[in-house]
């Protein structure tokens, strides 16, 4: 396993498992095959309804709470400092959890939606740092942010966020975002890694999988790591989430890499920060 040191000097997995769509039966077993598996990093939200399943699973999967990292959000309909406060110890009681290590603002607020949208972030952000200070979350972030939502949240934060969690895969992978953070020393989190199952019709893709000896998956994957973003690939199938987690004993050429990057717009969600709850 390999870990990113994140900029408050804890570490955190290079992969993680995401729950989305993952409920009740299915999702518990899901969940637990991958901490049988190895994955240590596990990302849901209040968004997905399935921070119960996910709460048991990791009860009943026999490993040390400590030994994990739990990830949740604040989805964006519940902005604003008491209203973070109220929905965060949701999430909290559903997970049957006594802290979480990582708590995210799922969406900005953005003008669309908001009069003052820098103040209902900034109100969110001052509400979740208090719960790192009471000891109820190790590390905060957030998802979906564009410079121009980030910008104003650094200038009021007390705590600079650990992450971003974007979406990012080959054929839309936010370069000029992803550089952004960067230099602002932010992990990038990549969700939707596949492109919602669109990279398996890339023949380019095919070819470099082929050329490696490993499934179309596992490059995807690995090229995600081979831009330093921590990845978080979601199955149900135990097979594919034995699969996406071996993605340690290979490395892209800088050939391949750039083949990937430079794959035209595939599998984009439609979602954008100052859009919601549109989509383009």
């Amino acid at each position: 396993m390999k870990y990113y040191q994140l900029n408050n000097g804890n570490k955190i997995p290079a992969i993680g498992f995401g729950t989305y769509k993952a409920q009740e039966d299915e999702g518990i077993a899901s969940v637990k095959k991958a901490i049988e598996t190895g994955y240590r990093l596990i990302d849901t939200a209040a968004k997905y309804e399935n921070e119960e399943a996910v709460g048991k699973a990791i009860k009943q999967s026999g490993i040390a709470r400590e030994e994990l990292m739990i990830t949740t959000k604040l989805w964006r309909e519940n902005l604003g400092y008491e209203s973070t406060k109220k929905a965060f110890e949701t999430s909290l009681a559903k997970l049957d959890l006594d802290y979480i290590d990582l708590y995210l603002i799922h969406w900005p607020a953005n003008a669309k939606n908001y009069e003052n949208w820098q103040k209902a972030n900034n109100d969110s952000w001052r509400a979740m740092e208090e719960l790192v200070k009471e000891g109820k979350i190790k590390n905060i972030g957030v998802s979906n942010f564009w410079p121009e939502h980030l910008e104003p949240l650094l200038e009021a934060a007390e705590i600079e966020p650990v992450i971003n969690q974007i979406e990012f895969h080959p054929g839309y992978w936010q370069p000029e975002l992803t550089r952004y953070c960067k230099e602002k020393n932010i992990l990038v989190e990549a969700w939707s890694p596949l492109a919602r199952g669109k990279v398996f019709e890339s023949e380019e893709i095919k070819a470099i999988a082929k050329k490696y000896n490993k499934s179309v998956a596992q490059i995807c994957l690995r090229w995600i790591l081979e831009h330093n973003a921590l990845v978080i690939p979601k199955s149900s199938t135990p097979e594919r989430i034995e699969d996406n987690f071996d993605i340690f004993d290979f490395q892209l050429n800088a050939e391949d890499i750039k083949t990937i990057d430079n794959l035209p717009q595939m599998g984009f969600s439609g979602e954008l920060p100052n859009h919601w709850p549109d989509r383009v």
